[in-house]
């Protein structure tokens, strides 16, 4: 039988009905209460007009709710369309304009996240599919329209268990994830629930989520790839979920602690910020078996050292949308500095992973460095009305060009090094930017480096952007020196420019710095120096 959400539930259900799946707050969730929310949901979808084919898209934070929509759309037939609680009005245009819903589940607002002001800003042209707009915490006043369509408040968990016929096949989609493409604005990625559910379970029995004791502190949102996956990986494996609304440092290390939580996610910011808020000495979260680690930011490897030298079991992992996060991981057994590595052994062992040479096309043995294509059964659907791209990523033998570098390794292992946009040619070698970011990073009077490639007098040369320390009065000429003394001539960069800050965008997990934007920054400079010279 291929798995689906409901199969994946029956399966909780029949071994363990009464022990507890999420945690909320003061409310312990078992699994027998979530099927009656799945249940009730469903009814209320149901009695909304919502069934298969159907899109609804849900711009909540972590809550029971989410996850709920999501069981009871693909029981429907119907796909969840994940709304990233860090949009702002324009991207959640982009959105609803690309997936088309019939539906938009939002709530009134939350702390820091007003909902209601980013609504308020979008162009309600962008919503012209959408029904309804289906509001929780709502109360007695809610709102009549909201973006100019009718509102209704989301009253699913007083309505009545659904009890229609299964409507979903294994193969429909049952969700849609945003890539953080920022250009062209966001695609759309499908997966079908076989695919969401069959993942959920290999990577229950690779990382432990069955074993006894097990529980996961899901930090992360449910609206990207990185959260949902282990929160439903956890699930399968029968471990308690404790559901974080939105991350906060401070209070993520007490809930570790106070749950005695074996398995945590998150990025290189978010270990930081629970290791300021943990105890100075000796090993903050003595429970954890893994902590399941994705760098975004600079300085994000010294950070991770720093991490298992008290004792985290920080552990490099490697996804994406469209092969799911947690798709692979490194063994625990290897030392620190290999462990913490992104990449590792994919959690479904038919999955398989090969490395293209950029230039002639040419499969790559073991330690060389070219695309990483992948081909699993939990592999993305394609991409939602956009055939282009989809046929532009997925090749006729169904792998998946995943626009990363990495390297095969002996041990049948994988290593990611960089994003394609982000290697650089230099010298007739391909150069991972961190190697050349480490070594002016050593530098005391820096806090942060990124480096790009830019052609200069016909030739691709790195150039640097560095943020000052803290009191530091960084020199240009004196980093130039130390990376000649450390570094070939053809990885020194010719130029450093000081700045503030780097250009970011945000994702659903965590906020990354945007290297096609420091290329344009480095052209501009150069020009206008060129112009000045003139």
């Amino acid at each position: 039988m291929q798995p689906t959400l409901s199969t994946l539930l029956e399966e909780r259900l029949a071994h363990a009905p009464q022990a507890p799946a999420f945690v909320a707050g003061d409310r312990r969730v078992t699994v027998s209460e979530f099927d009656a929310v799945v249940r009730r949901v469903a009814g209320w979808l149901a009695r909304e007009s919502i069934g298969p084919g159907d899109r609804v898209a849900v711009w909540l934070v972590n809550r029971i709710e989410w996850l709920a929509l999501l069981f009871a759309l693909a029981r429907l037939g119907a796909s969840l369309v994940a709304v990233n609680t860090r949009f702002r009005a324009a991207e959640l245009e982009h959105v609803l304009r690309r997936s088309r819903p019939r539906m938009l589940v939002v709530q009134r607002g939350f702390r820091a996240i007003d909902f209601g002001a980013v609504l308020a800003a979008a162009d309600p042209a962008a919503a012209h599919t959408v029904e309804r707009i289906a509001v929780l915490d709502a109360g007695a006043d809610c709102p009549e329209r909201v973006l100019g369509r009718p509102a209704l408040a989301f009253d699913a968990l007083q309505g009545v268990a659904h009890d229609a016929p299964e409507a979903g096949s294994p193969e429909a989609v049952a969700a849609m994830f945003t890539t953080s493409g920022t250009t062209r604005g966001p695609k759309l990625v499908m997966h079908s629930q076989r695919a969401i559910a069959l993942h959920a379970v290999r990577c229950a029995r690779a990382y432990g989520f069955a074993e006894p004791g097990a529980c996961l502190l899901a930090a992360l949102p449910l609206c990207g790839v990185f959260g949902l996956s282990s929160a439903l990986a956890a699930f399968a494996g029968g471990a308690p979920v404790v559901l974080m609304e939105t991350f906060d440092g401070e209070a993520a290390a007490r809930l570790a602690r106070a749950h005695a939580a074996t398995h945590l996610f998150g990025s290189d910011e978010m270990l930081r910020r629970m290791l300021e808020a943990a105890p100075p000495r000796g090993n903050p979260f003595p429970a954890l078996r893994m902590f399941g680690f994705a760098a975004f930011g600079p300085g994000a490897r010294a950070l991770a050292l720093e991490a298992c030298a008290r004792g985290v079991p920080v552990t490099g992992l490697y996804g994406s949308s469209e092969v799911h996060a947690l798709f692979a991981a490194q063994p625990s057994a290897l030392p620190a500095e290999e462990r913490i590595a992104a990449g590792g052994r994919p959690a479904s062992s038919d999955a398989e992973v090969r490395v293209r040479d950029l230039e002639t096309g040419a499969i790559l043995g073991p330690g060389a460095s070219g695309e990483l294509e992948i081909r699993a059964p939990t592999n993305f659907l394609g991409y939602f009305d956009d055939p282009g791209a989809s046929a532009e990523a997925i090749g006729a033998d169904g792998f998946f060009r995943t626009g990363d570098i990495g390297r095969l390794a002996a041990d049948g292992r994988f290593l990611f090094e960089t994003r394609r946009g982000d290697a650089i040619r230099l010298g007739g070698f391909l150069v991972d930017p961190s190697e050349i970011e480490e070594v002016l990073r050593s530098d005391p009077t820096v806090a942060a480096v990124q480096v790009v490639a830019v052609e200069i007098d016909g030739q691709t040369r790195p150039v640097a952007f560095a943020i000052p320390a803290p009191g530091g009065a960084p020199q240009e000429a004196r980093l130039i020196e130390t990376a000649r003394a450390r570094m070939a001539a053809y990885k020194v960069p010719v130029r450093v420019w000081f700045v503030e800050s780097f250009p970011t965008t945000a994702s659903a997990n965590g906020t990354k710095i945007q290297r096609s934007a420091l290329r344009e920054m480095a052209r501009a400079r150069l020009a206008a120096e060129r112009g000045a010279r003139s």
